[in-house]
């Protein structure tokens, strides 16, 4: 089966979330890491409970929303422009460093994001790192008011592409949307970038666990819920073979 599209999460697939942690420690020395951990993981808890509420609000409002509490549960007070400055991030996230070659690559494929991500900051991310010259379409889930892994987002991509799943190539490296753009019918490649070896050995390490060692546990390992990805790659790179090769 011919592969048509290849379809992108955004946020830890072609954006890496942990470049985050520059700004906040440098607002918050000393409480960089742990607040770079604990907004991501109520930030995508906050997408989950508000999909489940029907109580949809958009990223941008979950994102401000998780850090609010993130800094509330450390007793921080976000004065002088800081709570802007580290939110302003999200607009501005490092890429991934094949990301923009590997897209090339992927030509004459369509090529799209698929995201939780609110317009205005996809837009914005799109623009600041250069993807926005070689996408042939950026879609929210804002038009479905509904967060990932709802079906109803991801069918946003077969109707903006006009491809069917299946000769669609979905890829992320959140093994949740994994599992939910795999039980809506995509084809899945799976980035892992923290292999099961490699997370057994720093779950393993005496002495505390660092905040990222937990994020990564919970946010990098493949789900239980019955659904694998088609292929599991290392890096953005392998996805031209994959295409190549259907």
């Amino acid at each position: 089966m011919t592969i048509k599209a290849v379809v992108f999460d955004a946020y830890g697939t072609l954006y890496d979330i942990q470049s985050v942690a520059a700004v906040t420690e440098t607002e918050f020395p000393g409480y960089g890491e742990v607040i770079t951990q604990l907004w991501r993981i109520k930030q995508l808890e906050y997408t989950w409970l508000r999909s489940q509420m029907g109580t949809y609000e958009d990223f941008a409002v979950v994102t401000r929303d998780s850090l609010a509490y993130t800094l509330d549960c450390l007793g921080i007070e976000a004065g002088g422009g800081a709570f802007e400055r580290i939110f302003a991030k999200y607009l501005d996230l490092a890429l991934y460093p094949e990301a923009l070659a590997a897209l090339d690559a992927l030509a004459p494929c369509k090529r799209a994001i698929l995201s939780n991500g609110s317009p205005e900051m996809l837009g914005a991310l799109t623009r600041n790192t250069g993807l926005d010259r070689v996408l042939d379409d950026v879609i929210s889930v804002d038009a479905a008011k509904v967060f990932k892994p709802h079906p109803r987002a991801y069918a946003l991509a077969e109707a903006r592409l006009g491809v069917p799943p299946r000769e669609m190539l979905f890829v992320s490296s959140n093994p949740w949307d994994v599992a939910g753009a795999k039980a809506f019918g995509f084809t899945v490649a799976w980035i892992e970038r923290v292999s099961r070896e490699a997370m057994a050995r720093e779950l393993r390490r005496p002495g505390p666990l660092p905040p990222q060692t937990l994020f990564k546990a919970l946010r990098t390992q493949m789900d239980v819920l019955g659904f694998e990805p088609d292929h599991r790659i290392g890096s953005l790179a392998a996805l031209a073979e994959i295409v190549a090769s259907r």
